[in-house]
């Protein structure tokens, strides 16, 4: 897509952001953590050595939900390791849920683009230089990286597990049409402002949390581009998705449905 017609959402009015050049751009990369100690040191390294190959300036912000497998000690260690200006470890003594972890995170983001991702290497940091410059090339407020477009797609899942995302995503597509192919996936960047915009109008948690801040940005006419990516499942610890996320899922579908 190059514009936000393409998108299906309107395009930016008069809220035009002051002229910036690239290397005056900060991105702060959140990643909420739960059970996540063999995971993070990976993450984090692939993170450090995309950003320093591609120039730009970045954090990492930590933000662990009390885990009980010692990933805060991890994190602990890597902010030791590359230092705490780039490791920022900002732990909360629970798990509190996904939408909160942002706002907690955003508190802290000195960045003026943050970019959202999970710890656990399903989303690889090697794309988030094509959404950097997929945002510079339409001036988008968000761009969400899709596994339904283009040469995205989803690698380690049964069959099971497609059906369930697949027909998640059919499902909203013919219920809200919200202009984006990928509304379940958890790896965008957002301008600073426009994600805490975004997480004052959200009300869902869980997995719904990300359809919503899609279908929210639709009717505040953010402007949204997509890049297609590759999803890997897992490779250490358990999936979080169980049957109480899909009735979640669905309860929130209908809610939006009724409310939007």
């Amino acid at each position: 897509m190059a514009s936000g017609e393409a998108s299906g959402l309107s395009p930016r009015s008069s809220r035009e952001p002051e002229p910036r050049t690239p290397r005056q751009d900060k991105y702060s990369v959140l990643l909420p953590t739960y059970n996540e100690r063999e995971n993070l040191p990976l993450v984090v390294w692939l993170l450090v050595k995309s950003f320093s190959e591609s120039g730009f300036n970045y954090e990492i912000i930590i933000i662990d939900d009390g885990s009980p497998d010692g990933t805060r000690d991890v994190a602990e260690q890597l902010e030791k390791i590359y230092g705490s200006d780039k490791i920022l470890l900002r732990p909360r003594e629970q798990k509190l849920g996904l939408g909160t972890a942002y706002i907690h995170g955003v508190k802290h983001a000195t960045g003026n683009y943050i970019i959202i991702m999970d710890a656990d290497l399903s989303h690889h940091p090697k794309f988030i230089p094509e959404f950097i410059r997929k945002q510079k090339e339409g001036n988008f407020d968000i761009v969400s990286g899709t596994r339904y477009k283009g040469n995205g797609g989803v690698y380690g899942w049964d069959l099971k597990r497609k059906i369930i995302s697949r027909g998640a995503n059919f499902i909203t597509q013919i219920l809200l049409r919200p202009g984006a192919s990928d509304l379940t996936g958890s790896f965008r960047l957002y301008r600073k402002e426009v994600l805490q915009k975004l997480i004052e109008k959200c009300v869902s948690k869980g997995y719904v949390f990300q359809m919503e801040m899609i279908v929210r940005a639709r009717q505040l006419n953010y402007t949204v581009g997509e890049v297609p990516i590759s999803f890997v499942d897992r490779v250490y610890g358990e999936s979080k998705l169980g049957g109480n996320e899909i009735v979640s899922f669905l309860k929130g579908l209908m809610t939006l449905f009724a409310t939007t």
